[in-house]
Formats: structure tokens, C-alpha cells, sequence
């Protein structure tokens, strides 16, 4: 295979992304990768020391994409709708996409290009709560919430739920931690 001219980790990542849409992670493979960008496996290791390094960036794009989702999904409502709006994105992204949903579950590097994105991801997530909870219980309750979605997420990947539960308990956790939420705001206000 003649190896292409506009080879950088941008389309090798694009790439991967695509073959994790296809394979999930496990299917993910340095030397799938290099084939689908016409790569010999070893040219590799100039874009990325490992599997895990390459994860990391795939992570990342996900993460970016996820992240474009919610704020589309979060513009320009009040503070319970728009968390309402992101639950519901995630858990449409997560069914929609769930092969490259696997990725954001990968461990993240703490600093680098790689953990951009994905602090980006979160931080947005965090100041959607803090909207909600006020600030001093906002990283605790994103936790929470970010919990609960993968939790619903997962349980709906792997065809756990027939079609009424998901939606009925989905709900009634969703309100549970909005009244939760508030409830903390408004503990924070009476001391």
C-alpha cells in the first residue's frame, strides 16, 4: 500500500475513530489503523508510542464530539432544562455511537494535547451543574450525574431495560438528582 501524502495524527486519529465505529476498542489495533491509512504497523509508532497513547488521542476526539453534542444540546436554556438537554445528548450519543462511546472511558493523560478535550468535556459538564447545585457542590454532584448517565448508558448497551423501563427509570433518576441538586443550592443559601 503506497502510503499517503496527508498523513498526520489528525487522519490517523479520524481513522481510528472510524474503525472504532466499526470494531469498538477491542477491535482497535495499531496494525488496523496503519492498513486503513496505508501505514506499515511499525510507521506508526512516529505518531504514537503505543496503543495507549493512540487511545488517548481517539479519546479525545470522542470527547470533543461528545462535547459539541451538549452544547448544542444546552444553548440558550434555563439551568434545569439545559441539564435535562445534556442528559438526554448523552444518552442519545451513547446509544447512537456507543462503539465510540467505549473511548471516553479511557484513561486520560493528565496534561498534553490529549487531555484537552476531554477537560474541556468536563469542565463544560461541571458549570452545567454549577448552574443548578451553586459552586461549592458542583464537582460532586457532576460526579453524580456523570455516574448515573454512564450507569443508564451502559445498562442500555447492553440491552438490559425492555423499551418502557429505560425511559421511566432515566426519569425518575434524572429527578431525583435535580431535586437533589436543588436541594444543596438552596442548603448552601440558608448557611
Amino acid at each position: 500500500m503506497a502510503r499517503p501524502l496527508s498523513t498526520d495524527k489528525k487522519t490517523i486519529v479520524a481513522a481510528a475513530v472510524n474503525l472504532l465505529a466499526q470494531n469498538g476498542l477491542r477491535g482497535m489495533s495499531i496494525r488496523s489503523v496503519a492498513g486503513s491509512v496505508g501505514l506499515a504497523p511499525n510507521a506508526m509508532y512516529s505518531y504514537f508510542v503505543d496503543r495507549e497513547q493512540l487511545e488517548a488521542a481517539v479519546a479525545a476526539e470522542v470527547a470533543g464530539r461528545l462535547h459539541a453534542m451538549l452544547l448544542k444540546a444546552c444553548a440558550q436554556k434555563t439551568s434545569e432544562d439545559s441539564i435535562r438537554s445534556l442528559a438526554k445528548a448523552f444518552l442519545r450519543f451513547a446509544k447512537e455511537q456507543h462503539l465510540i462511546y467505549e473511548a471516553l472511558v479511557v484513561p486520560r493523560p493528565a496534561s498534553g494535547e490529549d487531555a484537552i478535550l476531554p477537560e474541556q468535556l468536563w469542565l463544560f459538564f461541571v458549570d452545567q451543574v454549577r448552574r443548578v447545585t451553586g459552586a461549592s457542590k458542583s464537582r460532586e454532584a457532576a460526579v453524580a450525574l456523570w455516574a448515573f448517565l454512564h450507569g443508564i448508558a451502559s445498562l442500555q448497551s447492553a440491552q438490559a431495560f425492555n423499551e418502557e423501563k429505560p425511559v421511566r427509570s432515566f426519569e425518575f433518576g434524572l429527578s431525583a438528582w435535580i431535586d437533589a441538586a436543588k436541594a444543596a443550592r438552596h442548603g448552601d443559601r440558608a448557611a
